[in-house]
């Protein structure tokens, strides 16, 4: 856990629906008790970890969200050195044809800015912070959002647009400075995408997962005996039966999560770690902390 929040930025993704804002709020929460002043990012204008987390309850902790247009006005003003031809540059319908015509530049502009707020003195002003963790897209997008610097490095060889992709591509590939967290469920299809994504990553840009972490698991309640136990309801009334029932479901499928968690270590070369489901329709900040407190005794 220490080598993960020393890095400078950490990107959390994974398939969809499987908790990639609670724990990236988690994890954040984390890294505050360990003394960091840290920002936690969303991109694409989502803006649940802020409601998730308000009110703020740490000092040391801000929440941004990436808006790729003002990103890319940003990056333009850094690089005409004027605000004001940034804004009409931007403002233009040609621009605005072409720039979203090509290929990648909204995640390479989103990147940019992650890569900002992860400086010690980022170049948009701003405070600097010790840690940045971005609650990144699904996997699918993800991958194409950390693979836009390599791709506009490879394509633009001189020029400024070159060399700010190199920088950011350098940085998200330097294992002391990035690292990636994979969330996934207990579930067959989140534990295949989490094993692929693991190994496209390594394939097209040699980057590594640092941890995996099966989120929502449900508690296992009985053992072996307890289910023989159970399987005796001669002479039980139909409430019994019904809630002996219940019990044998919730057995089975436990079970069945924790066979999901063996495959997943099998199969991927991050280390694998739990997060228990929390039995409430929405989380509070209290539930946040329990969280966060499970996922440090967990590293």
């Amino acid at each position: 856990m220490s080598s993960l929040l020393d890095k400078r930025l950490v990107l959390v993704t994974g398939k969809g629906g499987v908790g990639k804002t609670t724990v990236t709020a988690a994890l954040g929460l984390v890294a505050v008790r360990r003394g960091k002043r840290v920002v936690l990012c969303e991109v694409a204008e989502q803006t649940r970890l802020g409601g998730m987390l308000e009110p703020l309850p740490e000092e040391d902790l801000d929440v941004v969200s990436v808006d790729p247009e003002r990103a890319k006005r940003e990056w333009l003003s850094y690089q005409l050195k004027s605000r004001t031809l940034a804004g009409l540059l931007t403002a233009s319908g040609l621009f605005q044809y072409l720039t979203a015509a090509a290929p990648g530049l909204t995640e390479l502009v989103t990147m940019g800015k992650i890569w900002d707020l992860s400086q010690l003195s980022p170049r948009t002003g701003g405070p600097g912070y010790d840690l940045t963790i971005v609650d990144a897209p699904a996997t699918g997008h993800g991958l194409a959002m950390l693979r836009a610097p390599s791709t506009y490095a490879s394509i633009a060889r001189v020029g400024p647009v070159g060399r700010h992709a190199e920088r950011i591509d350098s940085f998200i590939r330097d294992p002391a400075l990035t690292g990636v967290l994979t969330v996934a469920l207990p579930e067959e299809m989140p534990v295949n995408e989490t094993v692929e994504f693991e190994r496209a990553l390594q394939r097209e840009l040699n980057i590594s997962i640092d941890l995996i972490v099966v989120n929502a698991l449900h508690p296992s309640r009985f053992d072996k005996d307890d289910m023989r136990r159970l399987d005796d309801t001669e002479g039980a009334g139909k409430v019994a039966r019904a809630a002996i029932e219940a019990a044998r479901s919730e057995h089975r499928r436990a079970h069945a999560e924790r066979l999901q968690v063996r495959r997943l270590r099998r199969a991927a070369s991050a280390p694998v770690h739990t997060l228990p489901r929390v039995f409430e329709p929405e989380l509070g900040h209290e539930h946040l902390e329990r969280l966060s407190a499970e996922l440090e005794r967990r590293l």
